[in-house]
């Protein structure tokens, strides 16, 4: 399944280097874990058949200026995507990409006067000659509720609300559903004077529980990691995993590709390792007591509260605090990542043997629920997100 767009020029400029009538798509379901070290215990599980997407018509701007317009946010047509640009008075700007949902900008004022992108993005041309757009701020979430059911993720993106306005803040929400029409997603993302926030509303109106499992992913430009520093992690739990990937995750080269973790294995083990999945329960116990024995020689705790990201690196941390500041000594700003809902911490560092400035300076962090679902019974309403909060104001 794919959901392919064509990009002019024009969209660079966005880069930082009741039911509607339109669908918008995303696509979540060809994410991955690319290995960072082999291991000689490698299980196999059986891959969950995911759903399929329809065909979904061209975005009618003109459409979301009518019924839109106004609240500081104004669209435009690029090629068939629209690039949403949520603009407040204080110089914060939003780039928002509709169908992806991908957030590919964050510009913020700073101390000196000036503004300062945030977020890193790069643009490259795919293998079918497309524009391929990495990095940024984006979703990546699976759900389900019983072995037989086709796993879902939130594709079909629409544009149901914007509130607030250019002087204080901006709200744009987005909606998806499942083709059953029985889980609803809402993707809300909120911009005021000095935060830019992501947030999940998961309603789940089935009669059996459902299971939610995924990340949200922001990539911080850096000047270098060499010069990066992640302040409060001391005696946190963390466990060493292969770096998460997806389309939109920024992942270099001398990272192996091989053994390749796809979400749909993940979700499959989880399944296993709970018991959802299993055909009895001594089997399920087989599987996680191999899972725990290969994670124990993965876990460990941070010993560094000013911890310097010069090493290439990927955790997903279990307690580390609500609010994660990220230094750069080298661009001299710093921003603050929290969550709500969401107990993990994702972070990947790609290390320091590239290039300054260029196309791998950046830090990926995220609110995560990688190692432990979320579980929703039936009639209830989840909410979790992030925050990237600035403040060099």
């Amino acid at each position: 399944m794919a959901c392919s767009s064509i990009f002019s020029p024009n969209l660079l400029s966005g880069f930082s280097t009741g039911p509607t009538k339109l669908l918008l798509c995303y696509q979540t379901n060809h994410l991955a874990f690319s290995s960072l070290q082999c291991s000689n215990k490698k299980r196999d599980f059986p891959l969950p058949k995911v759903a399929s997407i329809p065909y979904q018509p061209p975005i009618n701007v003109d459409y979301l200026e009518g019924e839109f317009s106004g609240h500081g946010v104004t669209f435009e047509d690029v090629n068939g995507t629209c690039m949403t640009k949520m603009v407040l008075e204080n110089g914060s700007v939003v780039t928002l990409m509709l169908p992806s949902g991908l957030i590919t900008s964050y510009k913020a004022p700073m101390w000196h006067g000036g503004t300062m992108e945030l977020l890193h993005t790069i643009v490259s041309e795919g293998e079918d000659g497309d524009a391929l757009i990495q990095g940024g701020v984006s979703l990546a979430f699976f759900c389900g509720a019983s072995d037989d059911e086709v796993p879902w993720s939130p594709c079909n993106w629409s544009l149901l609300d914007i509130r607030g306005n250019s002087q204080d803040s901006i709200q744009v929400e987005l909606i998806s559903r499942d083709r059953a029409d029985m889980v609803e997603v809402r993707y809300i993302v909120t911009l005021d004077e000095s935060v830019l926030s992501s947030e999940l509303v998961v309603s789940n109106s089935k009669s059996s529980s459902l299971q939610l499992t995924g990340c949200f992913l922001s990539h911080l430009t850096v000047s270098t990691p060499d010069a990066t520093y992640a302040l409060g992690l001391e005696g946190s739990d963390f466990i060493k995993k292969s770096p998460f990937s997806s389309n939109y995750v920024i992942v270099p080269p001398d990272i192996s590709q091989e053994n390749k973790f796809s979400i749909s294995q993940l979700w499959s083990q989880m399944k296993f390792l709970s018991g959802l999945g299993a055909r009895n329960e001594q089997t399920a116990d087989e599987a996680d007591s191999t899972s725990r024995e290969s994670e124990e020689e993965m876990e460990g705790e941070e010993d560094d509260n000013y911890k310097q990201l010069t090493e290439q690196m990927s955790r997903i941390y279990t307690s580390a605090p609500t609010n994660l500041t990220v230094i750069d000594r080298g661009r001299r700003n710093s921003v603050v990542a929290g969550r709500h809902g969401l107990h993990e911490l994702y972070m990947f560092s790609p290390g320091s043997r590239h290039e300054f400035y260029g196309k791998y300076a950046y830090i990926c962090v995220g609110a995560s629920a990688m190692l432990k679902p979320i579980i929703l019974g039936p009639g209830d309403v989840w909410k979790g997100g992030q925050q990237l909060h600035n403040p060099n104001m």
